[in-house]
């Protein structure tokens, strides 16, 4: 059935329910806008993570939904639904480095190096963090940097590695932190985002007002859905979430140190007189404008990559293989 036939039937049902039962919120509930884009949930959940499927806030608790035009968009641009799952395909270790044409070790190291950053984890059954990639963003990498695919290991990244024997968790940490802040406009939520990443003593250091801290906890939106009932593998999880080294702790800190005055300028903190504390921290500070995770190694993703190219997720093997 068109996405179109589908949009229309279900704008039916709705203007039924809405007579019925008063005005509905507008935008489409994720579950159905996922079934008329044709991605499974943890696909639509990616999509929505990278900005591929805009959202909007609606209802009084905010949750947030997907305007109808987005799903037209989708609808009616060339290779749907197939390129927009291109876009989404993320595989793991082994099928990255086939898809490279690279061993899985060679392929570890450039990972751990930053070269290129997960978009997702999981946690399996024996506590062992397992990441994903986008497959159109190792393509990209090798496109770029064919030089790093053979030979030995330039000496650069070797140094990188022993700087950071692992950046995955950071790199992981600064895209979603960057997704997050693209998908508000409001600027307590932008520093709740940023605030995420930071324990109760940074975040008490970075916010001494109580009250600012608490509404910032209370807005802090989640970095990753991943739940488990086992403590050992919840405390990975948490701890992925939480920003270590202390370079990348000096960033956030100065992220959101100039994030809350225009916070404030906008309302202040429920419970809060207004003040204007900058809470800003004598520690070092990276320099402005200055991601904590580019200095990782050559030809590092950064969080704002460039439009992916869409490529049929059947196709991208050879597609690779064949321009090397």
């Amino acid at each position: 059935m068109e996405v179109q036939q589908v949009r229309q039937e279900q704008q039916g049902r709705e203007r039924g329910r809405t007579e019925a039962h008063g005005p509905a919120w507008p935008g489409v509930p994720f579950a159905r806008a996922a079934r008329e884009l044709g991605l499974k949930p943890r696909e639509f959940e990616l999509a929505v993570q990278l900005g591929e499927v805009r959202t909007v806030s609606a209802g009084p608790d905010g949750r947030r939904r997907v305007p109808p035009e987005e799903i037209d968009r989708h609808g009616s641009s060339e290779g749907f639904p197939e390129a927009l799952r291109s876009r989404l395909w993320a595989v793991g270790t082994a099928e990255g480095a086939e898809l490279m044409g690279v061993g899985p070790a060679r392929f570890t190291r450039l990972a751990r190096a930053g070269c290129f950053t997960p978009v997702r984890f999981y946690v399996n059954r024996y506590r062992a963090v397992v990441w994903h990639y986008l497959a159109a963003d190792l393509a990209e990498f090798a496109d770029r940097e064919p030089g790093l695919l053979t030979g030995r290991t330039p000496a650069l990244l070797r140094t990188a590695l022993d700087e950071h024997p692992d950046r995955r968790a950071r790199g992981w940490r600064a895209r979603r932190v960057d997704q997050l802040t693209a998908q508000t406009t409001d600027a307590w939520q932008r520093a709740a985002a940023t605030a995420a990443v930071l324990d109760t003593p940074e975040l008490a250091q970075a916010v001494p007002d109580p009250g600012e801290r608490a509404y910032l906890n209370a807005l802090r939106p989640e970095l990753t859905r991943i739940r488990s009932e086992v403590p050992a593998a919840r405390e990975v999880i948490e701890s992925l979430v939480l920003a270590e080294d202390p370079d990348e702790i000096d960033w956030y800190r100065h992220c959101l140190t100039t994030a809350l005055p225009q916070a404030r300028a906008t309302r202040p903190a429920p419970g809060t007189d207004g003040n204007r504390q900058t809470g800003r921290d004598h520690a070092a500070e990276p320099e402005p404008g200055r991601d904590p995770a580019d200095s990782a190694a050559p030809g590092q993703e950064r969080a704002h990559r460039p439009e992916p190219r869409s490529v049929r997720p059947g196709r991208l093997w050879s597609w690779l293989r064949g321009r090397r």
